[in-house]
């Protein structure tokens, strides 16, 4: 046997199989408790993205993974397979055309509704918020946006997410040159530092302002007293089927506020759902 053969042995000796059986135990589990849709065609990329995690926990068959997941009660468990079978890669600025109409458009109505009212208090949601770069932003365009005056309101962003391994990420916000590509110069040097090892830090007067949260969107009841004015939702619901996405959608409704926004990802739509809200352009929809 050459070495090449003996290098392939020795790689598919530690191959964990996954059974019929065990895939379709994993998949209801994801589905139920995460709302993440994965069909047959998944098969080799969840167990190719779980094989790692096995072998540094030493399970020896799926099974004692899935009963591992199972009796975890903290949650922990739930939350790495969620980050495992999931992709957050992400970045500054991306789908641009969102954040340009959040400042141009979004944020006077805000303040126009602000002044109506009488109220100072600015509410908006970045749900699954991966590794921060989402809220950071829209931190950004409101700091940009309503400037010297920014520190009269009660605003900031809550930020949540399912996977641990991503809100520890967005807490540290630091991010690469590629993460931070899109932005103008301006918004770097305003608002980052540059590190030594070449990574960028957000600032902490960005950092202050988002609130990150571990949650579950496919929690039955949502804990909000009050309404938002803008809820991000962008490419999280590309793993729902059908009815996950109608369910979710119709919570997110009863938690905008009347006039406010609900933005999505581009590769996802409203269009197959019986939804009450108004579209308003591409991934992005007005409760009217």
């Amino acid at each position: 046997m050459n070495k090449k053969d003996n290098f392939s042995e020795i790689k598919s000796q530690s191959w964990i199989e996954i059974t019929n059986k065990e895939f379709d135990a994993i998949r209801k589990l994801v589905y139920d408790k995460l709302g993440i849709n994965l069909t047959e065609e998944k098969r080799a990329l969840v167990s190719g993205r779980l094989q790692k995690l096995l072998r540094k926990e030493k399970f020896n068959t799926f099974s004692d993974y899935y009963d591992y997941v199972l009796k975890d009660k903290s949650g922990h468990a739930l939350s790495t397979l969620a980050n495992t079978i999931s992709t957050n890669h992400t970045f500054f600025y991306r789908e641009k055309d969102h954040f340009d109409y959040f400042q141009k458009i979004v944020l006077p109505e805000i303040e126009n509704q602000c002044k109506l009212e009488k109220s100072n208090d600015i509410r908006i949601w970045s749900a699954g918020c991966s590794s921060g770069e989402e809220p950071y932003m829209l931190v950004i365009l409101m700091m940009e946006y309503f400037g010297k005056n920014y520190g009269k309101y009660n605003s900031g962003v809550l930020a949540t997410d399912i996977s641990e391994d991503a809100l520890n990420k967005a807490i540290q916000g630091v991010y690469s040159d590629e993460r931070i590509n899109e932005l103008p110069q301006y918004f770097k040097k305003k608002y980052f530092n540059k590190l030594p090892d070449g990574n960028w830090e957000i600032s902490n007067t960005v950092r202050s302002e988002v609130i990150f949260r571990r949650f579950n969107l496919m929690n039955k009841q949502f804990p909000f007293k009050k309404q938002f004015h803008s809820i991000f939702c962008r490419n999280v619901m590309i793993y729902f089927d059908l009815p996950t996405r109608q369910e979710l959608v119709d919570k997110f409704y009863k938690f905008v506020r009347p006039d406010g926004y609900l933005f999505i990802g581009h590769s996802e739509t409203l269009q197959s759902l019986d939804s009450s809200f108004s579209y308003v352009s591409p991934a992005m929809y007005k409760k009217i």
